[in-house]
């Protein structure tokens, strides 16, 4: 197979299939299931709103890809909810039957020099989630814009507990790039912790995977890009990738 189609068939297994619109509905929960095709490849997980858990997963079983995991989002997108209001969001999304918890770090926070609470929001959110339960934070590197930042803000989710750091929320000007990929990736490598890493917003197109798809291989080696960390949150991102392979079939 060429370099490209191989990529498509491991950015498919990758993908966090998502849809966080403000008119998302049931129907569009179980469209965005329906366009999974098994035969093309099978995401890694759906994200949706922690309302809509229950449809995703429902929608998952009728199609017999209850192994798919289902992830939802807390303090999204502006990481500035108080935390309680987060930990009640987690502790709801759980119960709902989410698999993943992806929060928002209180961001505006950490750019004011307010690293305490930070670490707080990502600590007490670990504390809610049972072993089966992953957490991703989201540091919202665009919004950090420096290396400075960027790099403490994925330390500071790393010492929290995070399992994963992911880029961002795909809800502001500048979302997942390569520059702040390398920067998390070098530090989650640093600190010699088994944490995951997803980019999110902006990764579109088959080519764009790859770039991110070698950054991971160049960094943290092959076995790290795989679906236990490595992971991309995207929604037009399928479509590209389908195209790609269904010219192999």
């Amino acid at each position: 197979m060429t370099t490209k189609l191989v990529d498509a068939a491991l950015a498919v297994q990758l993908m966090d299939l998502t849809s966080l619109n403000s008119n998302d509905s049931t129907a569009a929960i179980q469209a965005l299931v329906a366009s999974i095709k098994p035969n093309l490849g099978i995401p890694a997980a759906v994200c949706v709103y922690s309302e809509f858990v229950d449809d995703a997963k429902l929608a998952l079983a009728e199609r017999e890809l209850s192994y798919v995991k289902v992830a939802t989002v807390t303090n999204f997108p502006s990481g500035n909810s108080e935390l309680s209001e987060v930990i009640n969001e987690t502790l709801i999304a759980i119960e709902r039957g989410a698999d993943e918890i992806d929060l928002v770090l209180p961001y505006q926070a950490l750019i004011a020099g307010d690293e305490a609470t930070a670490l707080e929001y990502v600590r007490a959110s670990k504390e809610c989630c049972p072993e089966h339960v992953q957490l991703k934070v989201i540091i919202e590197s665009g919004e950090l814009k420096t290396a400075q930042l960027i790099t403490l803000a994925t330390e500071i989710a790393i010492a929290g507990g995070a399992d994963f750091v992911k880029t961002s929320t795909g809800k502001v000007a500048v979302n997942a790039t390569l520059e702040a990929a390398e920067i998390i990736l070098r530090t989650i490598k640093m600190s010699g912790k088994a944490v995951g890493f997803k980019a999110a917003g902006g990764v579109k197109t088959v080519v764009d995977a790859s770039n991110y798809l070698q950054l991971g291989l160049n960094i943290m080696g092959k076995e790290y890009v795989n679906t236990p960390t490595f992971r991309f949150g995207a929604s037009g991102l399928l479509i590209d990738v389908y195209d790609i392979l269904k010219s192999k079939a």
